[in-house]
């Protein structure tokens, strides 16, 4: 595999320039990319998630489209509506702004459950309806919302079923005393700087098709199995329901997808530990005692320590 600074290395030094810290979001997003695969991002505001997200379009050149989530929202507000015109006499489709590679879903949670249908489409399908039409969307196509855990008034909690559609979640936390250091100083008097373009969806294409076609070796599958069995077979108090078999998939997709970041025509053990709770977190249905045990992320470490690594 070649180490030759071109691979998609060069995105995330482009993201490093803009964000300072959050080196998960940053990974998040990229593993998202090569996997083509839609990114769930949950934090307090002010974490720079969305500046994470415009700086990914505007690194990869390509088209980015944000969509503030409020209560009023409505299906075509998203995917765009038919018109009348007069002067054609003729119905004309308006796209909405679904239609792009980078497309942040912006507090997701507080739109009904039309909005959410909308969008689970475009996440699954590939494609909107908009009347009698079926629109398919641009290549790449990626959604990353975004959900506030401090904030629960007004919001509605997400469909399972579209949780599942996520390839990974990443839970962004607050940044450490040197890197808001380094905030204030690079930001407090100037604007985040315009990233210039580092690569070109074609290039994303690519690198996609590379990350497919990295190998992974039997004993490395059926750890990954056991890793998603064990969501369901541990009979642990704080979870109700483990992980479908789109976690097996997607924990796969996102190992492939590291061991690419690492210049790798394998994955490795390692791989496949560091994503897994990126691809379990939200697909696991933890109830109220998961407090007592520590968060759920403490639950998912330890049932992930379980599973012997191959």
């Amino acid at each position: 595999m070649r180490n030759d600074g071109t691979g998609p290395a060069i995105v995330s030094r482009a993201l490093e320039r803009t964000i300072v810290g959050q080196e998960g979001v940053i990974e998040g997003l990229l593993l998202g990319l090569l996997c083509g695969g839609h990114v769930l991002l949950e934090g307090p505001p002010g974490l720079a998630k969305t500046l994470a997200c415009r700086s990914l379009a505007d690194a990869l050149h390509g088209e980015f489209k944000r969509i503030q989530f409020t209560p009023d929202l409505l299906p075509s507000d998203i995917v765009g509506t038919r018109i009348f015109d007069q002067r054609e006499s003729a119905f004309a489709t308006v796209r909405g702004p679904i239609f792009a590679n980078v497309v942040l879903a912006d507090e997701i949670n507080r739109a009904p459950a039309k909005v959410q249908s909308a969008l689970l489409e475009a996440m699954q399908e590939r494609q909107v309806t908009i009347g009698p039409q079926t629109h398919p969307l641009p290549d790449p196509f990626i959604v990353m919302a975004t959900m506030n855990p401090l904030d629960s008034e007004g919001t509605y909690a997400l469909p399972v079923a579209q949780l599942d559609r996520f390839l990974l979640k990443v839970d962004v936390g607050y940044p450490s005393r040197a890197q808001e250091l380094a905030i204030l100083e690079r930001f407090a008097i100037a604007d985040a700087p315009v990233i210039a373009p580092v690569a070109t969806l074609d290039a994303v294409r690519e690198w996609r098709a590379q990350a497919h076609s990295i190998h992974i070796d039997d004993a490395l599958k059926r750890y990954i199995v056991e890793l998603v069995v064990v969501t369901r077979e541990a009979q642990h108090p704080a979870i109700d329901y483990g992980a479908s078999p789109r976690a097996t998939l997607a924990i796969a997709n996102l190992a492939r997808a590291k061991a690419l970041l690492e210049r790798r025509d394998y994955a490795v053990p390692d791989d496949v530990r560091s994503v897994a709770p990126l691809a379990l977190r939200h697909r696991i249905g933890f109830n109220f005692r998961v407090s007592n045990d520590g968060g759920a992320t403490r639950v998912l470490e330890s049932l992930i320590a379980r599973v012997p690594v191959p």
